[in-house]
């Protein structure tokens, strides 16, 4: 018995998306699309609409991906973040542990993304994250691009965690707690008559951060030789 026409694309659909997020890559530029889908989305929305709505839409886009220098260097960073997302995918869409050349190839796109990042949030007036998600979050993927995985970093206790891994890791919490924060901002103002639409940034930027952590902790480990037991 064949299946219905119309659900072999569904089927051939979910496979590969499936496949898509085999590994950290998938699960990056899930992130990266959905925070730049939602902050598009609401950018159109919130776009005055006159009698020439098509000029809105392209002044909002306009303003949204290159209004200022700030944005233009947002917008370019998430291209290069996207970049190192396919290369991630790339190392580990093979059955056999990931590709450790493609795979510090997304390592080193990330890190480079991760300066544009913080040289947009520098602009966009944000310090504190520019040294977190940008500067921090940069130190931790250029140092998995050149860190061999499981050699000793001096001064960092062998039990530990990888520590460019986990500074990854921590560059995500300061952004973290400040969209958690608007959440509850946003949750208050809906208690006062506000709109339900002041929660969609706040709760995309979580599902955003919720994804990337994911991806995060799938590189931990990654090119560590396994000890074989012979008991």
């Amino acid at each position: 018995m064949t299946a219905p026409a119309n659900l072999v694309p569904l089927a051939q659909l979910v496979s590969a998306l499936r496949a898509r997020m085999r590994g950290p890559g998938g699960y990056y530029n899930s992130g990266n699309a959905l925070g730049l889908v939602v902050g598009f989305a609401i950018q159109i929305a919130v776009a005055p609409v006159g009698l020439q709505e098509g000029s809105a839409v392209i002044t909002a886009m306009m303003d949204h991906f290159a209004g200022s220098r700030g944005t233009v260097a947002l917008t370019l960073a998430t291209l290069v973040f996207f970049c190192g997302g396919e290369a991630y995918h790339r190392a580990w869409a093979r059955p056999d542990p990931p590709d450790l050349a493609l795979n510090r190839l997304g390592d080193f796109l990330s890190g480079l993304g991760a300066i544009g990042l913080g040289i947009a949030l520098l602009l966009l007036g944000d310090p504190l994250l520019a040294a977190t998600s940008g500067l921090l979050h940069a130190l931790g993927k250029f140092g998995s691009t050149f860190h061999t995985p499981g050699t000793q970093v001096p001064v960092w206790p062998a039990a530990w965690p990888d520590p460019f891994r986990s500074a990854v890791l921590a560059s995500r919490l300061p952004a973290i707690l400040a969209a958690a924060a608007a959440l509850g901002w946003a949750l208050q103002e809906v208690r006062s008559g506000g709109s339900f639409a002041v929660l969609a940034m706040p709760l995309t930027l979580l599902g955003c951060y919720a994804l990337w952590t994911r991806a995060d902790l799938l590189l931990f480990g990654v090119g560590i030789p396994r000890q074989i037991s012979t008991c």
